[in-house]
């Protein structure tokens, strides 16, 4: 026979995991400062007009 389980402790250390995952999730895409956010979207852009201007004529 199994060893006995509290189902209600199981489910409460399965949603704490679940809950500390999402936070993790969530520091990483929102836990940013302005100054990371605006050199991000700087560096995007440079890349964006360098790959334009390599473009040959003729075409999009």
């Amino acid at each position: 026979m199994g060893d006995v389980v509290n189902l209600n402790r199981f489910r409460k250390t399965r949603d704490k995991a679940e809950r500390t995952r999402e936070a993790e999730a969530n520091r990483a895409r929102f836990g940013r400062t302005k100054a990371e956010k605006e050199r991000d979207l700087k560096d995007a852009e440079r890349r964006t007009q360098t790959l334009d201007g390599h473009k040959l004529d003729g075409e999009d």
